[in-house]
């Protein structure tokens, strides 16, 4: 593919999206419901397929272009084998983006396919590289975000050395965000949008449990920790979450490695497939999840203190897209 015409595709996410605003892949809380109220209300809905066998996957797509004409993604975490790639281009995803690695016969195939790409990056270096494997935008993901995180740099300083090495490709931002300043703080610097999951984790199409959500509403300053606490099945993987009293006991032991934590082995919540989760599991806390819930992975980014109720989709993407009154930009509407 030429440089023109991968030119030309990068501008086609813009060109579809009515909002700048991409709802994140938020693992387990994704659902059909949630990407076609975010699609159909002018955003990007994401669905999170890592995890998800080839034939559920297709379902699922299918289902959610039944639902929406609008752009929607599917993710996939490369720190796994993405097992459904093939099924979700098949149905027809219009958008893919992958995290967690770079991998350039997976962004050709995807492209072959007929579909968007867009690669998470955490650094300017990794940003040239997705760039260099003709990703058509990248996702610029400061270490203020919610979920598993692969930054370690603040998205105000990483954002503008991203930008620089990306050139014509769109940039969306993401880490920390969750009102609408936030949301033009970053048009304003340049990025072609903003990438949310916290704010959608509280969403009533959601499947957080509610108990998981509230406590997102609840959150004040300084209730997130970025840590490696809950690394079950997926170790050495640096994730944000609220502080709940499982990592207040890691943390009061001196953070001591797997095999010596406090509490680790015990059963402390189910499965509607009736799996138990043992504590410090990256497993969150969904709809049917039974038991200690608020002791599980609560993955929340830091702009969850603005977050003040779990609201319909739809109005979160309004609201995020409201332009900021000038005169009140300081003290800007809680949602």
């Amino acid at each position: 593919m030429s440089a023109t015409e991968s030119g030309a595709n990068s501008l086609k996410i813009i060109e579809q999206l009515d909002h700048r605003i991409i709802q994140a892949p938020i693992g387990s809380a994704t659902t059909v419901e949630l990407a076609a109220a975010v699609s159909n209300a002018g955003g990007m809905g994401s669905l999170a397929m890592s995890w998800t066998e080839a034939g559920a996957a297709h379902a699922l797509v299918s289902k959610l272009k039944s639902m929406t004409d609008g752009l929607f993604a599917v993710n996939f975490v490369l720190s796994f084998q993405p097992k459904a790639l093939a099924a979700v281009l098949h149905a027809g995803a219009p958008v893919i983006t992958f995290s967690w690695g770079i991998d350039a016969a997976h962004i050709h195939n995807a492209k072959r396919a007929g579909a968007l790409v867009g690669v998470q990056v955490g650094s300017a270096a990794g940003a040239q590289q997705a760039i260099d494997c003709n990703a058509d935008f990248v996702i610029c993901q400061g270490m203020e975000a919610g979920g598993h995180v692969q930054s370690t740099t603040s998205l105000k300083q990483l954002l503008p050395q991203v930008l620089a090495v990306a050139e014509h490709t769109p940039v969306f931002a993401a880490g920390g965000m969750a009102d609408n300043l936030d949301v033009w703080r970053a048009l304003d610097s340049g990025a072609a949008g903003a990438m949310l999951g916290t704010r959608f984790v509280a969403a009533q199409e959601s499947n957080a449990h509610p108990a998981y959500q509230q406590a997102v509403v609840n959150a004040g300053d300084h209730s997130t920790a970025y840590t490696g606490c809950f690394n079950g099945e997926w170790p050495c993987a640096s994730h944000r979450v609220l502080r709940n009293q499982t990592l207040e006991r890691w943390e009061a032991a001196g953070c001591p490695m797997s095999g010596h934590r406090p509490g680790e082995g015990e059963l402390i919540a189910t499965t509607a497939s009736g799996w138990e989760i043992p504590r410090y599991h990256m497993a969150a806390p969904v709809v049917t999840t039974s038991g200690d819930v608020l002791n599980l992975a609560l993955y929340a980014g830091t702009g969850c203190t603005k977050i003040k109720a779990v609201l319909p989709a739809e109005k979160i993407v309004q609201r995020l897209s409201e332009k900021p009154n000038p005169t009140t930009s300081h003290n800007p509407k809680p949602i």
